[in-house]
């Protein structure tokens, strides 16, 4: 287990806004599955506007295009769900906020899914100023659709936490 598996999601988020602040890192987030539930993580503190630009909740495709410029030919040739998705979020995201760092999510929390795409399937992106961009698959399972998006979310803010303590 690591140090931030162990940690809470409030005091993962209070970690991440402490070492954001002490390097003056801005953070944004693009969401689907989760719904703003990373947004409201960091937001839950106060002082975060010190910190935190914006989120971006983008649930539908059209959302996805229009406030992130996600491609329309992305969507069709890989769908919602997908890394390429999410790392044309995540860049989105960066390049539509004052942020440093931005993290996207997209997935499938269920009930339901295919074949191809599993409930429980979230692809995710990390985009920082100057760096590429990390894209990465977890398959969480399908312990109900609740339980996807605490997941999600905990797995976001790590990220967070990981790029910022490497920065």
């Amino acid at each position: 287990m690591t140090n931030e598996t162990a940690l809470s999601i409030k005091e993962l988020a209070e970690s991440l806004l402490a070492h954001s602040r002490r390097l003056g890192l801005m953070l944004a987030t693009a969401e689907s599955c989760t719904g703003g539930l990373i947004a409201g993580a960091l937001t839950e503190s106060p002082g975060s506007s010190d910190m935190f630009d914006r989120g971006f909740v983008t649930y539908s495709n059209a959302a996805k295009m229009e406030m992130l410029g996600v491609s329309p030919e992305t969507l069709e040739s890989f769908g919602a769900v997908s890394e390429e998705v999410a790392q044309e979020m995540a860049e989105g995201a960066l390049a539509r906020s004052a942020a440093d760092l931005a993290v996207a999510v997209t997935g499938i929390a269920g009930p339901g899914g295919s074949e191809f795409k599993p409930e429980g399937r979230v692809c995710f992106g990390l985009a920082a100023t100057g760096k590429a961009t990390l894209v990465e698959t977890i398959e969480f399972g399908a312990p109900g659709r609740s339980e996807v998006r605490q997941a999600t979310l905990r797995h976001a803010l790590e990220m967070l936490l990981v790029a910022v303590r490497n920065r």
